[in-house]
Order: structure tokens, then C-alpha cells, then sequence
């Protein structure tokens, strides 16, 4: 299986290229470290029976058919040298339990195998011990970061945050175009002025993924409706427009700097709530880390589909499902909204006013499949790869019947197009806000 392509400069990172004896030797530290701060590390690395449960649970191996895919057997590269370096007696015993040492081409599979877990959690769900390989995953990667072995992708991301405030490295101009452009649109087709605010004191700050300036805009053009039609006052800062945050998948102080600068915002702003948007992990790294990281926090979190299911519920904005059409729609769970972040029966909610044919996927909700480019997996050195990852997915919606999947991820809209293209799938795809965006009544 091929694997993403390494950074050769890692800047803005705090980290270096290390030669091949550095970081055989750094690994070792790093590993008794993490096990030292880490009882989860600790637990995944001693508990595991190999009872197989989550062999079945996981895409990443039913798509690639590649056993170092099974969850139990990817930890395993990294408990082999956990139990000769770190388990009491193991440098006497960790052979005869199947310990091995660490070598340059054991960190090589270590990035190849962790850059094809897609930090899902399903397999968690099945682990009768509650290992959750997920979180040895974002462990394991933070190691090869501090080892010098970051996916190029990834550090590019990284540099577009520090640089700009967004993954795509819109600058302020650009976003102030953008929203004109997408003002205007609106016009056009509702005859209303309604505003995209930016940089303006208020009592919501939203941050949206920057892909719907550009690519996913009629998410953008739903959230506006949506504030305007509910007369709140709300903004978006220019300075973060960004709710990814690639910090949750390989490394804590570039999450936690992301989350600092969301809350420096929202202070400057005077805002009472953040409202982050549509992306999966961006929701999980803002509500599940910020308090943890950057707390305490004084400023409520939510979610972009808390507010419209609350507004749609107090009768505060009317929407008309007949807009949507007599298509069937079904629902894609991102796996960092329900498996990891409790943004469940909202989005249903929501789907059942603004669409009049709605069907689930089975299996849904905290056990639905991954759309295969979770945790970042973006790159397109890796498009096989992540077709295979995808293959789950692309059966699910298959067997719905839908004509529509709407799958509200930034990540899954990047990647879903794709899937469904390689699969011969003919069906449409957009997040929720887009439909909501065409069902409000102004």
C-alpha cells in the first residue's frame, strides 16, 4: 500500500527531519513517554486479546483486504516495541511475549499503516476492553511528527493556518470578495439583501470551513438565510475562518493553538456562542478538546445543526420541504459528528422538515461507516488507497436507493464526489445547510 508523501521542510512545526540512528533512538523515548502521560496508551497497548471484534468493524481493512488494516494488528506494530521497551521485565521478557526492537523501516510501516486509519472509532465501539485505535492512532502519528515524518499535505495545511487562518489560504480580500459574490447570488435569487457579516461585534461568531467559500458555497448561502431569517446578529471572523482542525489528527499544540485562536476571536468580537460549521473533526477538536486544552472556556460551543433544529423547533424560521423536491435523500453520519460528538438526532430533525423523502443508511448513526478520507486523508498521491477506504460507504448508499446523500463534512464533501464516481454511483451529494438554505421561507 503506498503511502503519503513526507514533508521535506517542516516549518511552521516545532519539529526537524531526523537521520534514520535519531530516530530509531528518539522513537524509544517517545514511546515510554507517551506510555508514562497516557493511561489509554497504556490500556491499547496491554489489554488487547485478539478476540478479532473489530476485524469486521472496519472499513479500513474491508476495503483494503490489507491485515495490517485490522485495527488489532496496525496497534500491534506499535506494541511489539511497547512490550520490549516499556513492559515491566522487557528487556528479559518482551521477546518471549513477541516484543521486537524498533528500526527505521519498522517507523516506515508505522506512517505507511497509520496513515490508512482513518480515526473513525467504530472499531471502538465493538472492543469488549474499550481500546479505541483511534486515539493510538493520533498517539502514534504524534510521534512520527516529532520524529520528523509528516505527510506534505498535512504540513501544508498547517502553514496555510498559521499563515492565513484557513486550510486554503484564503486571505482577507479574498473572503471580503467572496462574500460580496455570494451576498450578490442571493439577491438574485430572493430579490432580499442579506449580509455575510465579517469582522463585526455580535452575539454569534460561525466559523465555517473555508471550502464553502469556494467550493461548498451553498452551505455558506444556507447559514445566511438561516441568521437572517431568525434576525440574530452573528458574524465570522476573518481571522479563523476555519473549522478544521488538523491538529486532532497527528498533533495537540498545533490543536491547541487553533482552539486559542477561535477563543481570542470570540472575545474580540464580543461574542456570547461559537457556532462552528459544517466539519466533522472541527466540531469533535472545538467542543471535546477546548475546555480540556485551552479552558476553562466562558463562551458556549455549538453546533451549526443545534441552532437550525432549535430554530426550525420554536417555530423561530419556516421551512417548506416541497422546495427539495420529490427526490429520496439519505443521511451520511460523519464519524466525528455521531460516533464522537453527539450531533445525532439533530440532522435528522432538520432532513425531516426541509425534504419530504428521507431514508436512513444501515447501519447509521454512532455505527455508520467512514466516507474513507477521515483524519485527513486528502492527499492525492493516495487516491487509490482511498477509493478502498471508501468502498463501505459507496455500498451503504447503494443500498438505499437515494437519489441524494447529504453528508455534512467538509472532508466527506472532498471525498464522496470521488467515491461514488470510482463506485458508478449516480447520485447527488450536498451538506444540510445547503437544503435548508433552499426549504426557508424569508
Amino acid at each position: 500500500m503506498n503511502a503519503p508523501q513526507k514533508a521535506k521542510d517542516l516549518a511552521p512545526l516545532p519539529y526537524r527531519i531526523l537521520d534514520d540512528e535519531e530516530k530509531v533512538r528518539k522513537a524509544v523515548a517517545l514511546i515510554r513517554e507517551k506510555a508514562a502521560e497516557s493511561r489509554m496508551f497504556k490500556l491499547a497497548m496491554e489489554c488487547c486479546t485478539k478476540c478479532g471484534a473489530c476485524i469486521n468493524a472496519c472499513h479500513s481493512y474491508l476495503g483494503t483486504e490489507d491485515p495490517y488494516n485490522i485495527p488489532t494488528k496496525r496497534a500491534d506494530l506499535v506494541r511489539s516495541v511497547y512490550k520490549q521497551e516499556v513492559m515491566p521485565l522487557s528487556g528479559v521478557l518482551g521477546k518471549v511475549a513477541g516484543g521486537i526492537g524498533i528500526s527505521a523501516e519498522l517507523l516506515e510501516k508505522w506512517f505507511t499503516y497509520f496513515y490508512q486509519c482513518n480515526q473513525c472509532r467504530r472499531c471502538a465501539l465493538v472492543c469488549p476492553f474499550g481500546i479505541d485505535t483511534a486515539e493510538v492512532t493520533i498517539m502514534v502519528r504524534q510521534i512520527l511528527a516529532e520524529l520528523g515524518m509528516v505527510p506534505r499535505f498535512t504540513v501544508g495545511i498547517v502553514k496555510n493556518m498559521a499563515n492565513t487562518g484557513n486550510n486554503m489560504g484564503i486571505t482577507k480580500p479574498a473572503l471580503l470578495d467572496s462574500c460580496e459574490f455570494l451576498e450578490e447570488e442571493m439577491y438574485e435569487e430572493t430579490g432580499i439583501k442579506i449580509r455575510i457579516p465579517v469582522d463585526e461585534e455580535a452575539d454569534v461568531m460561525y466559523v465555517p470551513s473555508s471550502a464553502d467559500f469556494f467550493v461548498n458555497t451553498n452551505t455558506m448561502i444556507g447559514v445566511a438565510k438561516m441568521y437572517h431569517a431568525a434576525g440574530i446578529k452573528w458574524t465570522i471572523p476573518s481571522e479563523i475562518i476555519e473549522a478544521a482542525n488538523f491538529g486532532l489528527f497527528f498533533d495537540e499544540k498545533v490543536m491547541k493553538e487553533h482552539n486559542r485562536r477561535l477563543l481570542d476571536c470570540a472575545k474580540k468580537l464580543k461574542a456570547k456562542k461559537i457556532v462552528q460549521g459544517e466539519c466533522g473533526h472541527g466540531w469533535r477538536a472545538a467542543r471535546m478538546y477546548t475546555d480540556g486544552l485551552n479552558g476553562p472556556v466562558d463562551v458556549e460551543i455549538r453546533h451549526i445543526h443545534e441552532e437550525a433544529a432549535y430554530l426550525i423547533a420554536k417555530g423561530i424560521i419556516k421551512v417548506d420541504p416541497e422546495r427539495n423536491g420529490d427526490i429520496v435523500y439519505t443521511y451520511h453520519d460523519p464519524c466525528n459528528l455521531a460516533r464522537a460528538g453527539d450531533i445525532i438526532e439533530e440532522p435528522r430533525f432538520i432532513l425531516r422538515h426541509v425534504v419530504k423523502n428521507f431514508v436512513e443508511m444501515t447501519p447509521n448513526r454512532e455505527e455508520n461507516f467512514c466516507c474513507g478520507a477521515g483524519s485527513g486523508l486528502l492527499m492525492e498521491e493516495i487516491l487509490e488507497t482511498r477509493m478502498k477506504l471508501g468502498k463501505v460507504k459507496a455500498e451503504q448508499v447503494k443500498k438505499t436507493g437515494a437519489d441524494y446523500v447529504v453528508a455534512p463534512c467538509s472532508i466527506c464533501k472532498a471525498q464522496l464526489p470521488l467515491v461514488f464516481e470510482y463506485y458508478n454511483l449516480p447520485v447527488e451529494m450536498s451538506g444540510l445547510m445547503d437544503l435548508v438554505g433552499k426549504a426557508i421561507i424569508l
